[in-house]
């Protein structure tokens, strides 16, 4: 007689709050916060709120960057609850296997197609959060099968030797013209990196240089020199880390340690990678950039990302403090959908309220809170087509 399958782990509040947390941060963009800072140069709590939704030239954090990483230290966090429900459901881990490089090539192809809107050509690129999560994803999901040594092994490999990778990547000859790759002498004059800091300089390192190979594979309008942002294909690499992070706190998470250990734990581990990153970048030895997803940036990052996930475990699952939370788990539950919502739809939406509402709806506090005004309620429609489709239990799911 076979044994009865073990029951489906319960779902955790915590982590579809964090991730509704972190998807309406991104949404939240339409609030177009730096147009109306803008407007009001005096105000210090307008630069302030704009300064955390944009993201910083090069080396540095603000909220909005760590929107990412959190995505994706998300992904790595639900992996072994995933797991663990479809053996309880029978599934074997072939076709579990087979089930995960499925859902690695949608979100790939998903990404691509997202950062195709409005274009005349397919746009061939391989930064959209999507993607880099779809091109780690196979390797994170063997590694939920593998014991906690190797998870670890595995995050550390990844942070060493893609800092070796980069370290070693020789610098640019002294006839090099920053101008061809779109570094400006004023941003060199804010942003630039001297000395060994310089092997993570813009559009001048490893993962430029690969991109000046792999993105001219695909067809384009014009042949690919660099990326105006400076992000880079092979950051999926180290995106990879932040969810192997991940997923060793999924791991905490559904652990049989008490709760006290457990955001004991969360804490600890937190504080640590905070300033093992930041101390990095302090030392010189790894600048703190996101666009390029330095290993001390894995670390940086990663750090807010535990501390994060242990603040909304204590609230919402140890305390069950969860009425507050309502709009953040209707979101969190429908992350992809937020996602492509976010990502063209909603420009569609200002448009359409405008039509019918008119613009003096939007100037009833005059002109400076216009786009504030336009983009809230933007954001509120979008949020009912979310809430809309929660009631109906209809989750967009790869």
């Amino acid at each position: 007689m076979n044994p009865s399958p073990a029951p489906a782990p319960a779902r955790l509040a915590s982590i579809d709050a964090y991730r509704g947390f972190v998807m309406l941060l991104m949404m939240a963009e339409v609030l177009r916060l730096k147009r109306v800072a803008a407007a009001l140069p005096e105000s210090g709590l307008w630069q302030f709120l704009a300064w955390h939704q944009t993201h910083v030239e090069w080396i540095g954090c603000t909220l909005h960057d760590l929107i990412q990483p959190s995505f994706s230290f998300l992904v790595g966090v639900a992996l072994p609850y995933s797991i663990a429900a479809r053996l309880a459901r029978g599934d074997s881990p072939a076709r579990m296997t087979l089930h995960a490089a499925w859902r690695a090539l949608l979100l790939i192809l998903l990404g691509i197609f997202l950062r195709s809107a409005s274009r005349n050509t397919t746009n061939w690129t391989f930064e959209d959060t999507l993607t880099q999560i779809g091109l780690g994803y196979v390797a994170l999901f063997a590694l939920g099968f593998r014991p906690l040594r190797d998870q670890w092994i595995a995050l550390g490999a990844i942070v060493a030797g893609y800092w070796a990778a980069f370290a070693l990547w020789p610098l640019p000859g002294a006839g090099f013209d920053p101008a061809s790759v779109g570094l400006k002498p004023e941003w060199l004059a804010a942003h630039g990196q001297e000395g060994f800091a310089a092997h993570w300089q813009k559009n001048t390192n490893l993962a430029w240089a690969f991109d000046t190979w792999w993105m001219n594979l695909f067809p384009r309008e014009r042949p690919f020199a660099f990326h105006p942002g400076g992000y880079a294909t092979l950051s999926f690499i180290p995106t990879l880390g932040t969810m192997i992070l991940g997923l060793i706190a999924g791991g905490v998470l559904r652990s049989a340690r008490d709760p006290g250990a457990k955001l004991r734990w969360f804490a600890t581990a937190g504080v640590a990678c905070l300033l093992a990153g930041a101390l990095l970048g302090w030392l010189g030895v790894c600048p703190v950039v996101k666009r390029i997803w330095t290993p001390s940036w894995v670390l940086h990052s990663g750090g807010w990302c535990l501390l994060l996930l242990a603040l909304f475990h204590l609230v919402l699952d140890l305390r069950g403090w969860r009425a507050w939370a309502f709009p953040l788990l209707v979101i969190g539950a429908n992350s992809i959908a937020a996602y492509c919502l976010a990502h063209g739809f909603d420009s569609y939406v200002a448009k359409n309220l405008i039509t019918h509402l008119g613009v003096k709806t939007f100037r009833v506090f005059g002109p400076v809170y216009e786009p504030l005004l336009q983009g809230a309620a933007t954001l509120a429609v979008l949020w009912l087509i979310l809430l809309w489709m929660w009631r109906r239990k209809l989750f967009l799911k790869i």
